[in-house]
């Protein structure tokens, strides 16, 4: 670490998966990644039906918690912010969470702990995040943002953001919802897309993505479907990032996914084994988002970007 740089750390803890980034912040707000990890811990099983984080959820959550603050204290981090979102926003026993968050956290960092986000806040950070390495020239960016339990859609160019919304539609709560089968049925697949093109459309009704340039999406669904769109044989987070995707060739892998049992799933190279069984849920949304980025703003590719709400965590904490 050099002079004029604080080592930071980032949590985001989302619906299906707790991630980290560990980063060197230097006095221009550039980022230099230290380590950056993912496990999917699936902390909103059955929020959407219970309105309950389930016991051996938060269990799984500690235990990866527990990892995350074993490094920022070997790698030295002077400062941690966790963020937790759309599980925990909606969750009736969500003191439990957080009680376990101030434990862990709080022997690393003393006042450390997690907090709730608003959708809005949420959808400010992924866009603070995922733009950062893009040309300027090729906005106004809307970025999306598709998690499990929510949806973070924002417009916004060089001088920030100028609209957000964020609805409750995601990989883990629409599978729960609409995907029972394996692979689900044709009319399980039409609910799917009604469901999710109503949240969809409520969100487009806030921010007007006509004026939109460049469709940006962040997160594992939209990272994995592109990897699989450019025919990786096993997700490699370099040649993922900033790779784009063709509205025809996205909705052939989108569809793919949705005829395919749980084993053809798990066989695919970039496939994470903790999205296997949501990822259906995750096509549906990113192809609901595709028809209508075409129909409005005569958008045709996707960009993806490995950058997102860690980045932008991290940034904040400057």
């Amino acid at each position: 670490m050099t002079a004029g740089t604080r080592r930071v750390a980032a949590i985001d803890c989302g619906t299906n998966s707790i991630r980290l980034l560990i980063a060197d912040l230097d006095d221009d707000g550039r980022l230099t990644d230290v380590t950056r990890l993912m496990r999917v811990v699936r902390l909103g099983q059955g929020v959407d039906a219970t309105g309950r984080l389930a016991p051996e959820a938060i269990e799984r959550t500690r235990v990866a918690l527990v990892e995350y603050a074993g490094l920022v204290r070997e790698t030295g981090a002077q400062a941690v912010r966790m963020v937790a979102t759309s599980a925990t926003r909606d969750a009736a026993n969500r003191d439990d969470f957080f009680a376990m968050t101030r434990e862990v956290l709080g022997a690393v960092i003393t006042g450390a702990e997690a907090e709730v986000i608003s959708g809005d806040e949420e959808a400010r950070l992924s866009f603070t995040g995922a733009v950062g390495e893009l040309d300027p020239s090729r906005g106004p960016f809307v970025v999306v943002d598709l998690g499990g339990g929510s949806t973070e859609v924002v417009l916004g160019d060089a001088d920030g953001v100028h609209a957000a919304y964020s609805t409750d539609i995601g990989c883990v709560r629409l599978t729960e919802r609409c995907l029972h089968d394996d692979p689900p049925t044709a009319e399980q697949v039409a609910a799917a897309r009604t469901f999710a093109g109503e949240k969809i459309t409520e969100a487009l009704a806030h921010v007007p993505v006509e004026q939109a340039r460049t469709w940006v999406g962040v997160a594992g669904t939209m990272t994995t479907i592109a990897a699989l769109a450019n025919e990786l044989e096993e997700y490699d987070p370099e040649r993922v990032h900033l790779s784009t995707v063709g509205f025809d060739r996205l909705r052939q892998v989108c569809d793919g996914l949705l005829a395919a049992t749980h084993d053809e799933r798990a066989a695919l190279g970039p496939m994470h084994p903790g999205r296997v069984d949501v990822i259906g849920g995750g096509a549906v949304v990113t192809t609901v988002l595709a028809d209508e980025l075409a129909r409005r703003a005569g958008i045709g590719e996707l960009v993806v970007s490995e950058h997102d709400i860690l980045d932008g965590i991290a940034l904040s904490i400057a």
